[in-house]
C-alpha cells in the first residue's frame, strides 16, 4: 500500500476519476479530535461517491442514507493498493482528521446455494 499526500489544485480531477469505481464499495467514516476523541461518523455502508467542489471548497462523501461534508479541508492523503483507493485521510480547516477506510462488500452465499 503506498501513502501519498494529493496536490489541492488536483483533488476536484482525483475524486472524478476515481468515484466511479468506488460505486458498490463499503466505508466506514471515523472523526478524530482533540475535543471529542475518536468517533465512528459512518459503519461500512454503500458508496455513493466522493466529489470535491473547489468553489464551495467542500469535499462530500456520499454514503447510502449519509451525506458526510468536510468543510474547507486542508490536507488529503491518500492510500493506494492493487485494487484502487483503499483509504484516505483528510484534514479539515479547523484541523480535525476524518478517516474514511474503504473495502469490497462482504460476498454471502446465495441463500439457494446453502439451503442443500
Amino acid at each position: 500500500m503506498a501513502t501519498r499526500k494529493l496536490d489541492k489544485e488536483k483533488w476536484r480531477t482525483f475524486f472524478d476519476r476515481v468515484s466511479a469505481g468506488l460505486l458498490g464499495m463499503r466505508a466506514e467514516i471515523e472523526v478524530d479530535s482533540l475535543e471529542l476523541g475518536a468517533q465512528i461518523e459512518a459503519e461500512w455502508l454503500p458508496v455513493l461517491g466522493i466529489t470535491y467542489d473547489p468553489k464551495g471548497d467542500i469535499l462530500e462523501i456520499a454514503l447510502e442514507g449519509v451525506d458526510h461534508l468536510i468543510h474547507k479541508p486542508r490536507e488529503i492523503q491518500v492510500d493506494e493498493g492493487i485494487g484502487g483507493l483503499e483509504s484516505l485521510l483528510v484534514v479539515d480547516g479547523d484541523g480535525v482528521k476524518q478517516i474514511v477506510k474503504l473495502r469490497e462488500p462482504l460476498m454471502l452465499p446465495s441463500p439457494a446455494a446453502s439451503a442443500s
